[in-house]
């Protein structure tokens, strides 16, 4: 049974608004908190129990403008001010919780490699070609506050990311990783059922 006394009556009508508003753009998600942002919608896949908190802002744009390149899996919690963009893919596994005001994307304007292809700045970096790599957030994975995810990482199963982290590589599986760049700290063992110092 809903408690009126705590949640309150306006506030009980704009969440009744916000599941309307959820279900029509979603139908498979929990919840979308509005005001949100949502750019490409027909590239994005969300699964069942979906829940954003507000000024969340989703955006796909696909090269092929076809693909789905935004997927997001089975009860996926993002709080508010998440920040996802995905031009090639970024996949987000089951159970996934992220914190407040984290960016995920798997592009970047221009290359910066010292490579052949590296991008002049006497180019406006909007003007820079695009470069895509993809992001994978395997299942069970927690993310900090002030998080950023970078293209081309995948971070694996049960790992969590410390807060105002920058992932710049892979994380292993059932790891915490902290810092910028973000480095493996420790790691978890089955045995001892203990988080472990990485040595």
């Amino acid at each position: 049974m809903i408690n009126f006394k705590k949640y309150g009556i306006i506030t009980l009508i704009n969440l009744a608004l916000n599941v309307i508003r959820t279900k029509m753009l979603f139908p498979k998600a929990r919840i979308i908190r509005f005001p949100a942002d949502i750019r490409g919608r027909k590239f994005i896949e969300i699964s069942n129990g979906f829940t954003t908190g507000i000024g969340c802002r989703l955006e796909a744009y696909p090269v092929d403008n076809k693909s789905k390149t935004l997927i997001i899996g089975k009860n996926v919690q993002i709080n508010d001010y998440v920040h996802i963009t995905a031009m090639q893919s970024v996949k987000i596994g089951d159970n996934v919780l992220l914190a407040s005001k984290i960016y995920i994307s798997d592009c970047t304007h221009g290359f910066y490699e010292g490579g052949t292809n590296d991008s002049s700045p006497l180019e406006p970096p909007q003007s820079r070609k695009y470069k895509m790599n993809p992001v994978v957030i395997e299942d069970n994975v927690w993310i900090g506050e002030f998080v950023s995810i970078l293209p081309g990482v995948t971070i694996g199963k049960g790992s969590i990311i410390g807060a105002n982290s920058v992932v710049t590589r892979n994380i292993d599986e059932n790891c915490i990783a902290v810092g910028s760049p973000a480095r493996i700290i420790k790691k978890y063992s089955f045995e001892t059922k203990k988080w472990e110092k990485i040595k």
